[in-house]
């Protein structure tokens, strides 16, 4: 771990000015609706291409239900959310709880569980409705029910005067099929996240990421990121978590594998069986008993998302976004939303090896505070933990996306009311931001916006 990244840990400020090259070599330049989705080819091996082109296509295929007299085929179901990976994240970008209480969730979903530990120490399922609510079901088979959302508001007043409306959203099931919840279940809401720099995040060294927790935890300012410790399922043991919002996968590829068996009941090497609780006996009747996708396609979805270029920062050099940049690290953002990480080695894919990556993240959980918990635990995570959500990319979430909203539930409409339900570990530099100026509070939101 370089001495860069050491201090912009312990200080809570950035060792270095933001580069507009945020992936290294992996940096695109794309900064239109299509920024999530530009593959930096130069950087993909002649071998690799035929795989990352397959990836693209899989990631972009609208999956359909399967014919039911053909053992092997490859469909949606017996139970899932949406047909395809853009459903939930558009453009490759970041999904949205639905607009009201009538409509559906498109690109949000809920996970559920119960007290206890699962399988290999994961969350314990929900008996009748498992680790995941699926609405939808194929031809026979019932979906589980409808989730709803309902939203609370309240406005929060700051130091200058400005007033913001925070919302926090109320979930309602509906129409369950298979009876009530178990009395002790716990649930959370997830919207989808950006898929850029996966592959980049993934490269980092091991040793960097619990680095940083040490030094963290010895600078003693309140900042004390933890490393989730999950279950790899192609290693047989349990290592460092980095993907999802609570870091509960260790790896791009079951991170994949993760969204097509629990959002298209779609069953591969890494997770073979289909999520039929006993009392669900038409699922169980229809589920596959093979892989439905084949280990060089689940291979070449994974290609495709180490090949996607990180976007490029605008505007690094103005002075208005410098003097942002600098309220972020006074503010004491930078000592979790890391700036500057180093790659190390990585076969698997080596144009992604030895790169200076600026994704302001620590892959690390931290405390929140209750304001954000969802009192479910997910393996080490604990209720009120959330993994660092890296910020590359976040000023173009409007640009690729129809409506952009932030944080694990998309509560926040704007990068201002995430920052004000930050509590826990983060409670002051949200206080910090409270009690700042206007000018500065928009220099701060157009560093973001650089991003």
């Amino acid at each position: 771990m370089t001495v860069a990244v050491v201090a912009a840990a312990a200080l809570c400020v950035p060792s270095v000015v933001a580069s507009p090259s945020a992936g290294g070599s992996m940096t695109s330049d794309e900064r239109g609706r299509e920024a999530f989705e530009h593959i930096q080819w130069p950087q993909v091996p002649e071998t690799v291409w035929p795989a990352v082109s397959s990836g693209r296509r899989l990631v972009r295929q609208t999956w359909v239900i399967a014919p039911s007299d053909d053992p092997l085929a490859i469909g949606l179901g017996p139970t899932y959310n949406r047909p395809s990976c853009l459903s939930c994240h558009p453009r490759n970008g970041r999904g949205e709880p639905p607009p009201s209480e009538l409509e559906p969730m498109r690109s949000m979903l809920v996970r559920l569980s119960i007290r206890g530990r699962g399988v290999h120490g994961g969350p314990k399922p929900e008996p009748s409705y498992g680790e995941q609510f699926n609405e939808f079901g194929v031809p026979g088979v019932p979906g589980e029910g409808v989730a709803a959302l309902s939203w609370e508001t309240h406005v929060e007043t700051l130091a200058d005067g400005e007033q913001v409306e925070l919302r926090r959203p109320v979930l309602h099931f509906r129409k369950l099929a298979f009876g009530p919840l178990h009395p002790e279940t716990m649930h959370s809401l997830r919207i989808a996240s950006p898929l850029v720099g996966m592959g980049l995040l993934e490269a980092v060294p091991e040793a960097d990421i619990l680095a940083l927790a040490e030094t963290q935890r010895a600078a003693g300012a309140g900042v004390a990121g933890m490393p989730n410790r999950v279950f790899d399922q192609r290693a047989g043991r349990t290592v460092l978590g980095r993907f999802g919002w609570k870091a509960n996968q260790p790896t791009v590829r079951q991170q994949i594998a993760a969204a097509l068996i629990g959002d298209m009941g779609i069953t591969s090497d890494v997770f073979p069986r289909h999520d039929c609780p006993p009392v669900q006996a038409e699922c169980a009747a229809v589920s596959a008993e093979h892989p439905e996708v084949s280990t060089a396609s689940l291979d070449a979805m994974t290609a495709y998302h180490f090949a996607l270029g990180v976007p490029a920062r605008r505007d690094a050099a103005d002075p208005e976004v410098r003097r942002g940049e600098q309220v972020f690290a006074e503010a004491g953002c930078a000592g979790c939303h890391v700036p500057e990480l180093q790659t190390g080695p990585f076969p698997a894919f080596p144009a992604l090896a030895g790169q200076t990556i600026q994704p302001y993240t620590d892959l690390l959980l931290h405390d929140m505070g209750e304001e954000l918990a969802d009192g479910r635990p997910d393996y080490e995570a604990g209720p009120r933990h959330w993994r660092t959500a890296p910020l590359w990319g976040i000023g173009l979430a409007e640009t690729v996306g129809d409506g952009a909203v932030y944080l694990h539930d998309g509560r926040a409409r704007s990068l201002l009311e995430a920052i004000l339900w930050h509590g826990g570990e983060a409670a002051s530099a949200r206080e910090v931001v409270r009690a700042l100026s206007r000018s500065e509070r928009e220099a701060l939101l157009s560093f973001l916006r650089s991003l």
